[in-house]
């Protein structure tokens, strides 16, 4: 059975959209059907972060209103072809889709997605609330300071008040030399703080910044980028210890389907794949 998670923070600029990117095309190069949803209503990210603004008609407004089918507001991903995206709508405000209507195409989707990932605004308002209901598990990013921890804390509790089982953890932007000195967080103290499980952690890393100023995907995970070889260049160590958002993504993608007992998914064939838009 597919699944939905929701990956929410509380706190803006923690890396939250960064880390949804990279884990779907992590599932997708795994020929696992992922759609992102961006549900940042009035403040899209995703399309620039895929390269794809470009090719932006339709969004998830219009889904939710009815002024145009599912599959018309889907765009592929041109270089993995596992991979989806719903935008959101650069005018509107998060919770203008309210909880039926982000209910109604997240079944839609999970019809022939192997993973929806919802990827929340920030904050804790109507537009995060509209999408627990319509998901199955939330993944929280964090950063390893004192603000964005409490903010973290805030976003688990209204994941359980909502039902869904206790969420994992991605600590984001960390430093290891901080660490080392006793200067920041360790990601373990971090999850043990919140008392939540460590998925893994993302040491911080200046080419993912890089990438964005050129306008390069930094998250192609099967070779090095020329432009961005930091974003690629090191593989995780051990389970829930990881070395950069590639390497990461890789951990998670195994991780869910070792925690979901998903390892035995039927994965898509190239021409299954191209009909994939068809089934909407």
């Amino acid at each position: 059975m597919s699944q939905a998670w929701t990956v929410l923070s509380g706190k803006g600029g923690v890396g939250k959209s960064t880390v949804s990117v990279a884990l779907g095309m992590a599932l997708a190069r795994r020929r696992l059907p992922c759609c992102l949803v961006d549900a940042d209503l009035g403040l899209r990210s995703l399309d620039m972060l895929m390269n794809l603004h470009s090719r932006v008609v339709y969004d998830v407004l219009d889904v939710a209103r009815k002024d145009c089918k599912l599959k018309y507001a889907l765009i592929r991903h041109t270089e993995d072809g596992a991979l989806w995206l719903l935008p959101a709508a650069q005018e509107g405000q998060p919770g203008d889709a309210g909880h039926g209507e982000m209910e109604r195409i997240v079944k839609k989707l999970k019809k022939r997605m192997a993973y929806v990932l919802l990827d929340a605004p920030a904050g804790l308002g109507p537009g995060v609330s509209a999408l627990l209901p319509a998901s199955d598990h939330a993944l929280v990013v964090t950063t390893p300071d004192d603000v964005a921890m409490r903010d973290a804390e805030r976003a688990i509790a209204l994941t359980e008040a909502a039902g869904l089982p206790r969420p994992m953890l991605v600590v984001n932007r960390v430093r290891p030399d901080m660490v080392a000195r006793g200067e920041m967080y360790s990601p373990q103290a971090v999850a043990s703080a919140l008392d939540v499980p460590l998925l893994g952690y993302v040491p911080e890393d200046r080419a993912v910044l890089a990438a964005a100023a050129v306008a390069v995907v930094a998250f192609h995970i099967s070779g090095y980028n020329k432009k961005v070889p930091g974003v690629l260049r090191s593989m995780w160590d051990r389970p829930a210890v990881c070395n950069n958002v590639g390497a990461l993504t890789y951990h998670l993608a195994d991780s869910w389907n070792t925690l979901t007992d998903r390892a035995a998914r039927p994965k898509l064939s190239a021409s299954e794949l191209e009909g994939v838009r068809e089934w909407f």
